[in-house]
């Protein structure tokens, strides 16, 4: 009896692990037609963010940086558009 209760808990925590863990979807078009990298890191700083860190992060841009307040960020971006997708204000 005790396996059958814990069983169920164990599994259905590591499925909503696994699901708070992964990122945003941002887009569903292929790299090809994604904004060039250079572009988008060039419309990063346009809109007034500093990256730390950038990278791809399977369908999204990601950067790690600083807001126009100079509130670190973490913020997804749609590679196709430029538009933010998710953004984090970390403390």
């Amino acid at each position: 009896m005790y396996k059958q209760i814990v069983l169920p808990g164990a599994i259905a925590s590591s499925i909503f692990a696994g699901i708070a863990m992964a990122g945003p979807e941002c887009t569903d078009q292929s790299q090809e037609n994604w904004m060039p990298v250079a572009d988008m890191q060039k419309k990063i700083l346009e809109d007034g963010f500093v990256i730390d860190r950038f990278k791809i992060d399977d369908t999204c841009y990601e950067i790690y940086g600083r807001n126009a307040k100079n509130e670190k960020v973490e913020i997804y971006f749609n590679p196709v558009n430029g538009d933010i997708v998710k953004q984090e204000i970390k403390s």
